[in-house]
């Protein structure tokens, strides 16, 4: 996994109006220029914000991208809880131990 190249995908687009008008005419091609394995594409080119966040961006990062395509603050929210329940648990960064203590917490 590249999440290193897939939160720089997103600080850029979150910086930078210039990527941001690449990403809306052609997002494929702005993705790209990045180092993402196909399931980072994926996740980026149909703005699944609940894969995203098991992939392990960081919400602050995370929650720009989701406003710029134009997902609700709630539905923002409810995705990346959707997202746990669809693919599991937090891969890698800071939240994945925020999701194993919040799993051995729950006794599961």
């Amino acid at each position: 996994m590249s999440l290193y190249q897939l939160s720089k995908l997103l600080y850029v687009l979150n910086r930078d109006d210039g990527a941001k008008a690449q990403f809306q005419q052609d997002p494929g091609s702005f993705a790209d220029g990045f180092d993402l394995t196909g399931e980072e594409r994926q996740a980026i080119l149909d703005h699944d914000i609940g894969l995203l966040y098991v992939l392990g961006v960081n919400g602050q990062i995370l929650m720009h991208f989701a406003a710029l395509c134009g997902i609700a603050w709630a539905d923002y929210l409810q995705m990346m809880r959707d997202g746990v329940e669809k693919y599991g648990p937090v891969r890698a960064g800071l939240y994945a131990m925020t999701t194993a203590l919040d799993e051995k917490v729950a006794g599961l």
